[in-house]
């Protein structure tokens, strides 16, 4: 599916940015509507991932929606999701109706972010969505996590 496009899967509005997920819930955006964000904010959304990719090396992805009872391991399942990207892909997943963040790293990617950065980009994202700017959350998770991250390191010829 190419980047920008709206499409049903699994019976759920979905837009996929940047090759990150991003699950558009109903329940969640203005009464009647089918978007949760705006065009304007999804396109911010797709610069900051792919600003972190770039200047980390890594995959980021963003999810909003009900992750179910078990939380964690929908959280685990949206990872696995990536394929051969998983090992180094961050995801940043907020189940509004829920009121839960979950961070969830590949193998590679949490060699290079901590338990302390995914709890400081959860503290971030929180206080973001308390205020009930989920686009914030997610943006805000998204960076912290990059920064723990690092950047790639420039191989000198």
């Amino acid at each position: 599916m190419p980047a920008g496009e709206l499409a049903r899967r699994d019976g759920e509005l979905v837009r996929v940015e940047t090759g990150a997920l991003v699950r558009l819930v109903p329940t969640c955006g203005p009464v009647g509507s089918d978007e949760v964000f705006e065009p304007h904010e999804l396109k911010k959304l797709d610069t900051v991932i792919a600003d972190a990719e770039q200047a980390s090396g890594l995959r980021f992805a963003a999810y909003l929606g009900d992750l179910g009872e078990d939380s964690r391991a929908a959280a685990e399942r949206l990872l696995d999701s990536f394929g051969e990207d998983a090992p180094y892909t961050a995801l940043v997943a907020i189940s509004p109706g829920q009121r839960l963040v979950e961070i969830v790293t590949g193998e590679e990617a949490a060699l290079r972010i901590s338990e302390r950065g995914a709890r400081a980009a959860v503290l971030s994202v929180v206080a973001a969505c308390s205020d009930g700017d989920l686009l914030g959350g997610l943006t805000n998770g998204i960076r912290i996590l990059t920064d723990h991250a690092g950047v790639v390191p420039v191989a000198r010829v």
